[in-house]
């Protein structure tokens, strides 16, 4: 485990999303200032829990995350924040940090889970960033964006304007069968 003179870096809650090939459910944070993504392998449940909360969805009874929060709440001891701490063996390891400073061992699913419903910063070393951290570079798609933009500076109504169609060729052109 890392010390608690590690440096620390806000990420962004990006959301849940699923591999296609091998059918693996990742939660995405994301460090802007570095530029990367940090993939972290979830399970279905942390990832409806993650997704839901997201999401506004409120269930009629109180989920697991829920029930922590309505607790924690409940004792008047705030979530001040959620620490991705360290990654060993594949592992990612996290704490949750109590307003009365007392910090709590946590699976880092159910720690981002939890301060997506309680809306605290979520934390990651940056030594865990630097390690399994992916390049988010978003330069091909704000291209094509530009180049769409272009496109629609370019054009006018008249361009969609129905009209006749060219006459059917008699003959196929030359060259052709």
């Amino acid at each position: 485990m890392m010390g608690d003179d590690e440096e620390m870096v806000p990420v962004e809650v990006v959301g849940v999303r699923q591999h296609l090939v091998d059918d693996e459910i990742v939660v995405l944070l994301l460090d802007p200032a570095a530029e990367l993504f940090v993939p972290i392998l979830i399970g279905p449940s942390e990832a409806s829990a993650i997704a839901t909360a997201q999401a506004g969805i409120v269930p009629p009874r109180p989920m697991t995350h829920d029930l922590l929060r309505n607790v924690l709440t409940t004792l008047g001891v705030g979530l001040e924040r959620v620490e991705i701490t360290d990654l060993t063996d594949g592992v990612f390891h996290a704490a949750l940090v109590l307003a009365t400073g007392a910090r709590v061992d946590s699976r880092a699913s159910d720690a981002i889970a939890l301060a997506v419903r309680t809306g605290s910063p979520v934390l990651c070393s940056a030594e865990v960033v630097a390690v399994a951290g992916v390049e988010a570079s978003t330069k091909p798609a704000e291209q094509e964006m530009e180049r769409f933009r272009r496109f629609l500076d370019q054009i006018s109504p008249e361009d969609f304007e129905e009209g006749e169609e060219p006459p059917a060729s008699p003959e196929p052109p030359r060259g052709l069968p």
